[in-house]
């Protein structure tokens, strides 16, 4: 495609068309394809040429490419961004029009995604041009393509393979990826039952499930769902193929933090093998009931944390290694009536500021509620008796 002429590129797209060979004119319309580093398609005004060869709106739909490929050529993705949502609003007409087939869903994942990569370039570039807030184009991507879902999701005709509901996992996935990025994941809720509720949710491809169940998981885990999230993420982890490594590590990150969460220490050989050293120390703090060290592989590690958005959840580890330390008090003292004052001891020893008794109290009753220990406070005695058998269950048997 380096040398075809415009000619010859606007016969091949109009022979997709008439041929309804959507695999092709998704690829024709994709900036994945060759075709767009063709210094001969990269037009400013290709409007003309357009409507010798197509009807109305398809003449609108190939010239906003061509001009968008302009765009891209000259690195003005604000440029790109106006002209590639020209071209899914034209899509969608084109889409809404064809009442009884789906033969241009390749098309409209095509444009979907682009439009999706040209609103995150565009936003990063207003930024830099001191215009906008983060996160504008994105929003307005995002209203575009709930237009495209809608039309997928209403289409109740009785032929399944012939429906438009096929391209709703599709859109949902490059919704999430938008909501994750601006941070609305309340906006995620209506899109996971809508999917959640389709009868074909099961025939989807393999890789599009993965990247749904990826980002139900991680919505689940900020939400504090954490076995949903361990469930999903499963899923995601044991599905993605071996040679997507990167991919693979990515789910592992969130799925590792759910797992502590629930009990479950990663060995070393998995974070040797996915590079996630950044968890070992804090499985060592967590293990060894260790809150001091806890706290310095928090801090040693917190912009890898924070990048990945598990810091906080992290931090929720806090609990478990309390209980940790808690039960070497108890190994150390051999009995079940085990004194307040000696949990306090062991809180100064791990520097836990301003610690006394009625916060140990609090600590200690929170463990008890969780389940995390067997036992009661008798604030009488200032005194905690555990249970003589089992005083604390192993935390995978909570979940």
């Amino acid at each position: 495609m380096a040398h075809t002429s415009l000619n010859q590129y606007l016969q091949q797209v109009e022979e997709s068309i008439n041929a309804k060979d959507g695999l092709l004119l998704g690829e024709l319309l994709s900036f994945k394809h060759p075709h767009i580093a063709n210094s001969r398609l990269q037009l400013e005004r290709p409007e003309a040429p357009c409507e010798r060869f197509f009807e109305q709106p398809w003449d609108e739909l190939v010239a906003a490419h061509l001009r968008c490929t302009w765009a891209v050529a000259n690195h003005d993705f604000v440029e790109a961004y106006g002209c590639q949502s020209h071209a899914v609003s034209t899509f969608n007409k084109i889409f809404q029009a064809q009442k009884d087939e789906n033969w241009s869903l390749p098309v409209m994942y095509a444009v979907c995604l682009d439009l999706r990569l040209f609103a995150n370039s565009a936003d990063i570039q207003l930024l830099k041009r001191g215009r906008g807030k983060p996160g504008d184009m994105l929003e307005k991507a995002a209203e575009l393509l709930m237009q495209i879902f809608r039309v997928c999701a209403s289409d109740n005709r009785a032929a399944v393979e012939d429906s438009k509901k096929w391209g709703m996992l599709n859109i949902v996935n490059q919704l999430f990826k938008i909501y994750f990025k601006i941070n609305k994941l309340h906006l995620c809720k209506p899109l996971i039952r809508a999917i959640e509720s389709l009868p074909i949710r099961d025939r989807f491809s393999i890789s599009q499930m993965i990247t749904f169940r990826y980002y139900v998981g991680r919505k689940a885990m900020f939400d504090s769902d954490f076995k949903t999230a361990e469930e999903y993420l499963t899923f995601a982890f044991e599905r993605c193929h071996q040679s997507a490594k990167r991919n693979k590590r990515l789910i592992l990150i969130y799925l590792l933090s759910v797992k502590m969460l629930l009990g479950h220490m990663p060995k070393i050989e998995l974070l040797l093998k996915y590079d996630l050293l950044q968890f070992a120390d804090v499985v060592k703090a967590v293990k060894a009931g260790n809150l001091l060290k806890l706290t310095e592989a928090m801090q040693k590690h917190e912009v890898f944390f924070i990048k990945c958005g598990v810091y906080l959840i992290l931090e929720k580890l806090k609990i478990i290694t309390y209980r940790n330390l808690f039960k070497k008090v108890y190994l150390i003292l051999k009995t079940h009536q085990l004194p307040v004052d000696a949990f306090v001891v062991a809180l100064r020893m791990m520097q836990v500021e301003d610690i006394d008794n009625d916060e140990a109290q609090c600590i200690l009753a929170n463990l008890i509620y969780e389940g995390k220990i067997k036992g009661y406070i008798s604030h009488q005695h200032q005194k905690v008796v555990v249970s003589k058998q089992n005083p604390f269950p192993p935390l995978s048997s909570l979940t």
